[in-house]
């Protein structure tokens, strides 16, 4: 099959992530896969020499004659099987595109945002296939006016081979860091934003360790509420505050549990998947689709969202428990390889088919 994915947005969120994963993953099982991506952008770069075809392109809005000629230039080109796009702003000039051009429309759907009525219109009824990538967010489409047979849910994919358990930067940057085996690390990987719960487990943290000093944190990331957040952590030196990294799959096992303790919905945890392969256990909210992201009780602890004093003690149970989190650890690849892209891919592939 042949595809022609568009995605021009420069960034480099969850939405471009999943397009680098899935779009790779269906190179690696057969698929002949193009993407109209933004020069200069994330996509592109994570995306070279990978196989898939990149065609330059970029849509500043839903009404660029730019990306319009681009992505025309890549139909003609291509003569794809179908057309792909994840990006919102994206899925009206695709939908005039698929139609004019004669090509089968995918779209994915990432966000927990409010559907504006034109979109809504075209999600309900423009012939086109559309997937959401958890159940949480799913239910919310058809919440939202969505006929529920129009949302499709693929779950999120990992390619498995990029997260593994790394004995050596463990080893390494724990020593770096002046940090001993019996230290209980708790880590942050993201956005540091305040809907992301970060204040809330810098107070759990604190809260831990000032009743057991083996607890300390973790800082990966960056975000909104950054400047904000490094003072709250200042002069703190079991707050170990690192920034954004390039590579965060190493920090995944430096760590001995990634927390993700988000006050507002997130439509999946991808990051909770991502430790959990690295055999790293996770806290997780309860809220919006993170528990869809581990097994409660099996590779994690589900807790409620903004409640420091449940992650505090979260946290001393984790280090007052060394088997528990042995337990935890050793679940998790096998959970995070139900997210196999390569299957998810196939899986992908199938539904286009029928």
């Amino acid at each position: 099959m042949r595809l022609l994915w568009v995605g021009t947005n420069p960034g480099g969120g969850g939405t471009e992530t999943h397009f680098i994963t899935l779009s790779r993953a269906l190179v690696g099982i057969g698929a002949e896969v193009h993407a109209v991506v933004h020069p200069q952008g994330r996509i592109a770069a994570a995306l070279h020499g990978t196989g898939v075809v990149l065609h330059p392109g970029h849509f500043r809005n839903s009404a660029d004659p730019g990306g319009f000629r681009a992505v025309q230039r890549a139909l003609r080109s291509t003569r794809p099987d179908w057309l792909v796009g994840s990006f919102s702003k994206e899925y009206w000039p695709l939908a005039l595109l698929s139609r004019t051009q004669g090509v089968p429309l995918a779209l994915f759907r990432h966000m927990d945002l409010q559907l504006r009525p034109g979109t809504r219109w075209l999600l309900s009824r423009w012939p086109l296939r559309l997937f959401a990538i958890s159940r949480y967010l799913q239910q919310r489409l058809i919440a939202q006016g969505l006929p529920g047979e129009r949302v499709e849910m693929l779950p999120n994919p990992l390619v498995l081979a990029d997260y593994q358990r790394d004995h050596e930067a463990r080893r390494q940057w724990r020593q770096r860091l002046g940090l001993g085996e019996e230290v209980l690390l708790a880590g942050f990987v993201g956005a540091w934003h305040r809907g992301k719960g970060v204040f809330t487990l810098a107070d759990a943290i604190d809260a831990a360790h000032a009743r057991d000093a083996r607890v300390q944190g973790l800082w990966i990331g960056g975000g909104a509420h950054e400047t904000e957040l490094r003072a709250r952590l200042a002069g703190r030196p079991w707050q170990h505050v690192i920034g954004w990294q390039e590579r965060v799959t190493p920090w995944y096992s430096v760590m001995d549990v990634l927390a993700l303790p988000s006050i507002e919905p997130d439509t999946f945890g991808r990051v909770c998947l991502e430790a959990q392969a690295c055999a790293t256990p996770v806290l997780g909210a309860a809220m919006g689709g993170i528990p869809e992201s581990f097994a409660e009780g099996i590779t994690g602890l589900l807790l409620p969202p903004g409640d420091s004093d449940a992650w505090r003690d979260a946290l001393r149970r984790l280090a007052h428990d060394p088997t528990l989190r042995q337990q935890l650890a050793a679940a998790g690849p096998t959970y995070a390889g139900g997210f196999d892209a390569g299957a998810i891919a196939r899986e992908f592939l199938a539904a286009l088919g029928r």
